[in-house]
């Protein structure tokens, strides 16, 4: 069953909802021979999708195995979901930068290549839930720096990297909801300042020290209390089903706090420097003894080859009142 991404959407994501939905109503309701901004597999109109003034092209449950070709600048919302898009290769939407919505849900998507997203700078919805997605490579999301809004829920996610995202300035609703996340890796959420709306429900948390990082933003952003009955932890055993919001900072006073990045930053830079620094003083204090060692050898070698001087005597020789020497000196 998909679930919804989110359950109060944003008024980001209200007005965009409400500007879409007169646009789909009309794609129904279009006559036949009704003239379009691109026909079907013309110029500006992606090849079997239906389009309509607004740059918004329907593709949802053509079966498509690719995206299909043919993206324009002119396309600003292109609905791809319920098709058979397994894998999106690097640059898949390469001609469409005017992108702003994008919605690939139920494609059984395996397979996100780290450059599929290239080009779409201004993309500000993007919506991958309802696939089978395991890993994403680093630097997924990192070009879209308009993104608001991004969905990954109901996918197969073990682990999400801050390197996958990246910094989203302007990303204000996040749905990782019914994965297999046990944790959030240290940093993931350093790089959304702006996130408010966070969707963790139906995963496998694990409440160790790892999930420190989560509960400290838990903490920070409360969640509304029916939403926080639904975040609990499935292990350790004597932690099972105990509410992820009821862990205070003081729980994980025996986990070692991790480095931040502007520690790691500062010891890589003089790491170097103080390593170097120290071989330069041992070289020195070490040519230092040595050549005092060599000086004292020299000397040593030195006294032993000068020749001994024979002592001079202290006084003139004493006489003896009685000796020939004493009568001759009397006369």
């Amino acid at each position: 069953m998909q679930s919804s991404f989110l359950s109060r959407p944003s008024p980001l994501l209200s007005l965009l909802l409400l500007l879409l939905l007169p646009l789909r109503s009309g794609w129904a309701q279009a006559p036949t021979g009704t003239t379009l901004w691109g026909s079907p597999g013309g110029p500006d109109c992606p090849e079997a999708c239906a389009c309509i003034p607004g740059g918004q092209a329907n593709c949802s449950a053509l079966a498509l195995p690719a995206v299909p070709a043919g993206l324009s600048r002119r396309v600003r919302a292109l609905l791809l979901d319920h098709n058979r898009v397994c894998a999106l290769p690097p640059g898949a939407f390469a001609g469409a930068g005017a992108l702003l919505f994008l919605d690939l849900r139920e494609n059984g998507l395996r397979s996100v290549h780290g450059r599929a997203f290239w080009g779409l700078g201004a993309l500000q919805w993007l919506d991958l839930s309802a696939n089978q997605l395991e890993a994403l490579a680093p630097g997924t999301f990192v070009p879209l720096r308009a993104l608001r809004s991004l969905s990954l829920a109901s996918n197969r996610l073990a682990q999400l990297e801050p390197a996958t995202l990246g910094a989203l300035p302007l990303l204000r609703a996040l749905s990782l909801q019914d994965n297999a996340l046990s944790a959030l890796a240290p940093g993931l959420l350093d790089g959304l300042p702006a996130l408010d709306a966070l969707r963790l429900r139906g995963n496998p948390w694990t409440c160790g020290c790892a999930l420190r990082p989560l509960c400290t933003w838990l903490r920070r952003h409360p969640r509304p209390e029916s939403e926080a009955k639904t975040l609990l932890c499935v292990s350790p055993r004597r932690q099972t089903l105990s509410p992820l919001t009821a862990f205070s900072d003081a729980a994980f006073r025996h986990c070692v706090q991790p480095l931040a990045a502007r520690d790691l930053a500062v010891i890589y830079a003089v790491g170097p420097v103080s390593f170097l620094a120290s071989l330069a003083t041992c070289l020195a204090l070490g040519s230092v003894l040595t050549a005092c060692r060599a000086r004292r050898r020299r000397h040593r070698t030195l006294m032993r080859r000068s020749p001994k001087k024979a002592p001079e005597p202290e006084g003139p020789p004493s006489t003896d009142p009685g000796s020939p020497a004493a009568a001759v000196a009397r006369v």
